[in-house]
């Protein structure tokens, strides 16, 4: 239990860390930007914790899946309540960009916090750990520095699985950002949880640059520009495959609808047309 105690703590930590932020940043709205930085770094912190107890603490601290599940859910649940519309996410910050919903400056402010975020939240795990405050976290200390990929496949599978999970993320997301929040968000994290279980075997399924950037990136066994192409290009090219499903075209790169066609809101009776025609 001391194992997961520690855990727990280090949750609200970096939870209260970044709701902190978030609360500082309503008097500042030109900031708003930063906001995608604690989001990010609230994301990969304590996912990186999660990642921790699948490695180690199912054989070295009893916790089991069931535990490691509910914690990832509970992550994604708590980072969605908190943050908002700050998603940590720069596909999100892309597709709002595509949709001309977003400028290019906020949109490249936006990304570079949210790399930033993930950076800081991955030396900041490393200190943690560094603690050894339980024998799993002594153990992970000890391999932290040649920690396991979580691309377990080749290339080619690892930018389809990528892609793909992003395609039904992304779809699942347009069809319910304009619904209220108690329905929204705990679907988006169960929707999270259940692909990133799935693909556990392939990729882990993070659908995220800047999480991926912090869980994998840094970890051997392939290069840089092949963890790039899965886990950057991957998502990105299921994102915009998205966006063109959803909408019929990509509005920051061409108007014309490829897919859905323009119809008229209202119906003009038969009657009139032929009453105009004789006229």
């Amino acid at each position: 239990m001391s194992a997961l105690n520690a855990s727990l703590g280090y949750f609200v930590s970096v939870v209260v860390s970044a709701a902190l932020v978030r609360l500082l940043l309503k008097k500042w709205p030109r900031f708003s930007f930063v906001s995608e930085f604690s989001s990010s770094f609230m994301l990969v912190a304590c996912w990186l914790e999660v990642q921790t107890i699948v490695e180690v603490g199912e054989w070295a601290g009893g916790l089991g899946p069931d535990v490691t599940l509910t914690m990832l859910f509970a992550v994604l649940l708590t980072n969605g309540v908190i943050c908002g519309a700050a998603s940590g996410n720069p596909n999100q910050v892309a597709l709002k960009f595509l949709q001309l919903e977003a400028t290019t400056l906020p949109t490249l402010l936006a990304v570079a916090a949210q790399f930033l975020g993930a950076h800081l939240a991955l030396l900041v795990a490393t200190y943690y750990w560094n603690l050894e405050l339980s024998d799993m976290h002594m153990i992970k200390n000890l391999m932290a520095r040649e920690c396991s990929t979580s691309l377990m496949v080749s290339l080619q599978q690892g930018f389809f699985t990528e892609g793909v999970c992003a395609l039904v993320f992304h779809l699942v997301h347009l069809n319910l950002r304009n619904r209220h929040a108690l329905i929204r968000v705990p679907l988006i994290a169960v929707l999270l949880t259940f692909l990133s279980t799935t693909a556990r075997g392939y990729t882990s399924a993070y659908i995220n640059p800047s999480l991926a950037y912090g869980l994998t990136f840094h970890c051997s066994g392939f290069t840089l520009i092949e963890y790039a192409v899965v886990y950057w290009l991957g998502p990105f090219t299921g994102m915009t495959l998205a966006i063109l499903f959803y909408m019929g075209n990509i509005p920051r790169i061409f108007a014309r609808n490829l897919f859905y066609g323009q119809k008229t809101r209202f119906r003009v009776p038969k009657g009139e047309i032929g009453d105009k025609k004789k006229k």
